[in-house]
């Protein structure tokens, strides 16, 4: 079976997430492939602008010279938001492997 190939416009390693997601769960059909383009686009939203909001500082200069939040700040939460939204729409089965019964290590 073929996988389908990441989005050119993704970046590095949304395409890479991609990859390894769509490897380990096996999403093939049309609209899982949709989710998780959607949700790796708001990834990429939400990382653009925490660098923006990393080179020009939490808050800018409103025109009295007010420091006001970054307009950006918004923009990451929503985007970060929606990344997560576009994950829990898939579904995926994040509990651990475990290779014995019982408690996992450590509780």
């Amino acid at each position: 079976m073929r996988t389908a190939r990441p989005p050119a416009h993704l970046s590095v390693e949304a395409r890479a997430l991609w990859k390894a997601i769509v490897n380990e769960y096996v999403i093939t059909d049309a609209a899982g492939l949709a989710i998780l383009r959607t949700a790796l686009e708001a990834r990429d939203r939400a990382e653009a602008a925490r660098l923006a909001i990393d080179a020009e500082g939490l808050t800018v200069a409103d025109r009295f010279g007010q420091a006001r939040p970054h307009a950006l700040i918004a923009c990451e939460r929503d985007a970060r938001a929606a990344f997560l939204a576009g994950m829990r729409a898939l579904n995926l089965d994040l509990e651990p492997l475990r290779d014995r019964a019982g408690r996992p290590p450590g509780r």
